[in-house]
């Protein structure tokens, strides 16, 4: 532990995008950082450069969320140190264009796993010392996708997104008033290595750039937002503006909308 630390916070998909920009936030916040994804490499290097940049302590966790009871290792990894965790940064996850049988059954299940299944352990198993210590945070990474219905493609995705926006809000009825906080973050299209994954770069290059966003700004506004008490939080004005249409708008016609942007996203 870092002689000045804040606490520690765990963030899992940190080797990229917008879990690295977790980290660096938190970091130049004065915490220190447990971060996990598989790419090992990429989270020593990171953890090297914030170490050396903030003086905190910031060490990997190699794991695949992917695989049954993924999250055991992670706790694990966190209590061999002897540290607990004061923020849960439920982050890891990734999308699959195709259309839901045009992949191997393992693939959905393991975007079941990664983006439900461990998310909802690691928070099961970090509340109840947060209760204990008085106070703690979850911020979960959803999307704006999370508000739409869903389409051709990402077959999962929306109602997984949907998912991590209904549970930040039990999460809160349940835990705010022990001084928990729990934030949905749900951005809209951002630069990060996500397109890059799932195959759709080529697509997301060739798409209007005046409404993406950059991850340290999302990042920035999403934990001023948790720690303001904010439960779901759209970073960007654009992001709102489609959140309230996707809210207020009827859903045929949002569905007419959408069949003629994101068939370009639906590879097959």
């Amino acid at each position: 532990m870092s002689a000045k630390s804040k606490g520690l916070v765990l963030i899992t998909g940190a080797s990229a995008g917008l879990g690295a920009a977790f980290a660096r936030a938190y970091a130049a916040r004065g915490y220190d950082l447990a971060l996990a994804a598989r790419r090992v490499d990429r989270l020593d290097a990171l953890a090297a450069e914030l170490t050396a940049a903030h003086g905190i302590e910031a060490f990997s966790i190699g794991v695949d969320l992917g695989v049954y009871e993924a999250e055991q290792a992670v706790l694990d990894a966190v209590a061999a140190r002897g540290r607990h965790i004061d923020i849960l940064i439920n982050n890891a996850g990734f999308s699959i264009p195709q259309s839901y049988v045009a992949v191997p059954w393992e693939r959905q299940r393991d975007f079941l796993m990664t983006m439900v299944v461990s998310a909802c352990g690691l928070a099961y198993a970090v509340i109840p010392g947060m209760v204990e210590r008085g106070g703690g945070a979850i911020i979960n990474v959803a999307s704006l996708a999370g508000f739409a219905p869903g389409m051709a493609g990402h077959t999962l995705y929306p109602a997984g997104k949907s998912f991590s926006i209904k549970f930040s809000e039990a999460l809160h009825e349940e835990y705010s008033a022990k001084g928990i906080r729990v934030t949905a973050v749900c951005p809209g299209f951002t630069h990060t290595e996500f397109a890059l994954a799932n195959g759709t770069q080529a697509v997301m290059d060739a798409s209007p750039r005046m409404f993406f966003q950059t991850a340290g700004p999302v990042i920035e506004a999403s934990i001023r937002a948790n720690e303001r008490g904010k439960v779901i939080f759209v970073p960007g004005w654009h992001n709102k503006f489609a959140a309230t249409l996707l809210h207020y708008l009827p859903e045929s016609f949002v569905k007419m909308v959408l069949r003629m942007g994101s068939g370009r996203f639906h590879l097959e």
